[in-house]
């Protein structure tokens, strides 16, 4: 087992309004987030940000999300694990989500809602980043063996992507 674990945090692409009757979790991607999600994914793919795993929010617009960035980055949209703890916008219950990844996995990408994704993003760091956008990517570096010792001021930002950014 190694010493360094890698968490890619995805903040879901743009999502739409139009269909007010629509549960919060039944929100899907807009027209733009629909096109950001899989370019996003090819830069992950060719920056070899390559997760082994991707966990997602049942909600349609992050599990839209990570299954348009797991056909870029080489895996199958059935890998997905969806759970409903990652329907969250609470960073303590991100973090308790991360605390409980199994060893096994090194890289890990979560695909999930804001406040939790900028908050956990700032607190597991220590940055100061106001607000990962829509699409954005947050890839943290851990020294550690076990994903239960993720903790405040525990990684190390390793890059900050969001669409605007890119292209």
């Amino acid at each position: 087992m190694s010493e360094q674990k890698t968490l890619i945090l995805v903040r879901h692409a743009k999502s739409s309004w139009k269909d007010a009757t629509l549960n919060d979790i039944q929100r899907p991607l807009n027209k733009r987030g629909s096109k950001d999600a899989p370019k996003m994914g090819k830069y992950l793919s060719e920056q070899k940000i390559l997760p082994e795993v991707i966990f997602s929010s049942p909600g349609l617009r992050a599990l839209t999300t990570a299954r348009l960035l797991s056909v870029e980055l080489g895996m199958k949209p059935s890998e997905i694990k969806v759970s409903n703890k990652m329907y969250t916008f609470n960073s303590e219950e991100l973090l308790n989500v991360i605390k409980s990844l199994k060893d096994k996995y090194e890289r890990v990408m979560i695909v999930g809602h804001n406040p939790a994704i900028t908050d956990i993003t700032n607190y597991l760091s220590g940055s100061r980043i106001n607000n990962v956008p829509t699409c954005g990517v947050v890839v943290l570096k851990f020294s550690i063996d076990t994903w239960k010792k993720a903790s405040k001021g525990k990684a190390k930002l390793r890059s900050f992507d969001y669409p605007k950014k890119l292209w």
